[in-house]
């Protein structure tokens, strides 16, 4: 991502607008002339929106993939114009222990929805607007089908949660979820990704993943309190649907664990930051694994999850039944722990290649 998009307010004809700087792309030039009323000034040489009409969470949802969005801290007042939610549309998600996570997905996709509407009341809004605004929306964006989803369920919150209309207000075709098999490491890649980490905090931080089969919030929120080492279990509270579960501690990675308490003395959380009883961050997890993968020489990308995914088909290899699985993984239906024996190789490993028997026949 080599091209840098700078933006900075300005005035143009007496009235106020967003420059957009970059050196020459055509590609950003034509998303530009697709997506927003940008303009070329002749004068200034550079691309401009006027301010009224510039929409920084659309470009920047927009240009993500292709470029870098340079934006000063000190004049993100006079660029950003976010769009202020409906009070009870917060507070009802509030109150509904809706997660973190869920809430800033919601809140960012429902701004959105508002945005595009800015001179209606959506109260208004018939179940068409509603379809017509999301159709144009997936048919101009290349989005996940989550996205897609998450982007219904902010709006469908708002009319069924908050207003509190009928399930049938209004109609929205979900798109079809996309049926993608869990990416998986090897065992002997797993023990080198592990054994690479010079650091004792770093490789526990990975082996814990790795062994408990831990979502990336799961370890993050992990407590010293949750490590029940008398019985092998570790306690996860308040997982993904705010659920609790017990799963693996691992007897060999418990002397690890006793280690790293000793040298590092953790005050509240299991994993700490740099400042004494802070949470570690998501961001430093990717970066541990990011270098142990780089020293073990695998090229392709790793991500803390596949470090779960390889839990899980690990144990079904070794003929674990499924329901303890999703027992383990916190998984609320077993069609969900069902997907991993599509990329279990414990039946497969069962079945001769006909090739063999052809290749031994011409040596």
């Amino acid at each position: 991502m080599s091209i840098e998009i700078h933006l900075s307010p300005d005035t143009h004809r007496n009235k106020e607008i967003v420059v957009i700087q970059f050196d020459y792309s055509s590609e950003i030039v034509g998303l530009l002339r697709q997506h927003f009323p940008a303009q070329w000034s002749q004068t200034k040489k550079c691309w401009w929106i006027a301010r009224k009409d510039f929409d920084y969470n659309k470009f920047k949802e927009i240009f993500s993939n292709t470029a870098k969005i340079s934006l000063p801290h000190k004049k993100q007042k006079d660029i950003v114009k976010e769009q202020i939610l409906p009070s009870n549309y917060l507070e009802k998600l509030q109150r509904l222990r809706y997660s973190d996570s869920t809430i800033k997905t919601y809140s960012k996709y429902f701004r959105d929805f508002k945005a595009a509407f800015k001179n209606i009341d959506i109260d208004d809004l018939g179940p068409e607007e509603i379809n017509d605004y999301l159709s144009d929306l997936i048919s101009k964006r290349k989005m996940s089908t989550s996205q897609q989803n998450q982007r219904i369920n902010s709006i469908k919150f708002y009319y069924e949660k908050v207003l509190l209309r009928k399930k049938l207000y209004y109609h929205i075709d979900r798109p079809r979820k996309e049926s993608k098999l869990p990416k998986v490491l090897s065992k002997t890649e797993i023990k080198s990704i592990i054994s690479n980490c010079n650091n004792l905090k770093h490789k526990c931080i990975l082996s814990v993943i790795y062994s408990a089969g831990l979502r990336r919030n799961e370890l993050i929120n992990l407590k010293i309190t949750d490590i029940i080492s008398d019985r092998g279990l570790i306690c996860i509270q308040a997982a993904k649907g705010k659920k609790n579960r017990y799963t693996l501690l691992s007897k060999e990675l418990t002397q690890s664990l006793r280690l790293y308490y000793k040298e590092y003395q953790p005050q509240i959380w299991l994993f700490e930051g740099i400042k004494p009883g802070t949470q570690y961050s998501a961001s430093s997890i990717v970066n541990i694994l990011r270098r142990a993968c780089y020293k073990s020489k695998i090229s392709r990308r790793i991500t803390p999850h596949m470090l779960r995914h390889s839990f899980a088909t690990h144990l079904l290899e070794q003929g674990t039944d499924l329901r303890y699985i999703q027992s383990l993984l916190g998984h609320s239906s077993p069609k969900t722990t069902e997907i991993y024996t599509h990329v279990s190789n414990q039946n497969l490993s069962l079945i001769k290649n006909p090739i063999d028997d052809i290749l031994n026949d011409s040596t």
